[in-house]
C-alpha cells in the first residue's frame, strides 16, 4: 500500500532516510558529483530504498541543505534554557559557523542541484531565522544587546562566514569575526 506523502515514516524507514542523509552529507562534501550509487551503497541501503526517499539528485542534496538547517535552528531553544540570553546568542552562532562551513564545502552540489533554469530553488533559511529572532528577543529583553537588531541584521554582519575558505584552520578565524559581531551588538545594551 502506497505511503501517503505527509504520513510519518516508520522507524526502519526513518534510520535509513537519517543514514543516507548522514553518508550524503559526507560524500557530497568531498565531491559535487558523487554518484549516488555510492551513496546508498555506503548508506548501506539498496537502489529502490534510495529513490524512494530522494528520486533526485536535487531532492537529496535540497533535503540535506533543509535537515543542517534545521538542525541549526533547532539548538536555539534548548540553548536559552540552559544559558544567559546573550550566551546563548553567541554559542549558537557558533553552530551557524560550523554550518556555514558545511554548506560551504556543499556549495558545489546545491549550485548544481539549484542553478540551473527549471530546478528548484534553495531553500529560504526560515528556520534559522526564526532561531536567530528567538534568540535576540530574549537577548534583548535580558538587556544584554541593544535594542531593534533582526536576524537579518545579524545574517549581514556575521555574512562574512560564508567568504572563509571552509579548508584553512576556519574556526580562530570565526571566532575573531562572532566575538566582534557580539561586541558590537552589546554596545548601547540597556543592562550593560
Amino acid at each position: 500500500m502506497p505511503q501517503k506523502k505527509d504520513a510519518p515514516l516508520r522507524s526502519d524507514a526513518q534510520r535509513n532516510r537519517e543514514r543516507i542523509l548522514e553518508v550524503a552529507l559526507v560524500e557530497l562534501t568531498r565531491a559535487a558529483d558523487a554518484p549516488l550509487s555510492a551513496i546508498a551503497k555506503k548508506a548501506g541501503v539498496g537502489q529502490g530504498t534510495f529513490y524512494r526517499h530522494f528520486p533526485s539528485r536535487e531532492a537529496l542534496v535540497l533535503e540535506i541543505y533543509r535537515h543542517e538547517m534545521q538542525q541549526v535552528a533547532d539548538t536555539a531553544a534548548p540553548l536559552l534554557e540552559s544559558r544567559e540570553p546573550d550566551r546563548a546568542l553567541r554559542e549558537w552562532l557558533d553552530r551557524c559557523a560550523q554550518f556555514a562551513m558545511t554548506k560551504a564545502g556543499l556549495a558545489d552540489a546545491i549550485r548544481q542541484a539549484t542553478g540551473a533554469p527549471g530546478k528548484p530553488a534553495k531553500p529560504a533559511p526560515t528556520p534559522l531565522t526564526d532561531a536567530a529572532e528567538l534568540l535576540l528577543r530574549a537577548s534583548e529583553k535580558a538587556g544584554t544587546i541593544r535594542p531593534g537588531i533582526t536576524a537579518d541584521d545579524l545574517f549581514l554582519a556575521v555574512g562574512g562566514l560564508w567568504t572563509i575558505d571552509p579548508h584553512t584552520d576556519w574556526q580562530p578565524r570565526a571566532n575573531r569575526l562572532l566575538d566582534f559581531v557580539m561586541d558590537a551588538l552589546r554596545v548601547g545594551a540597556p543592562g550593560r
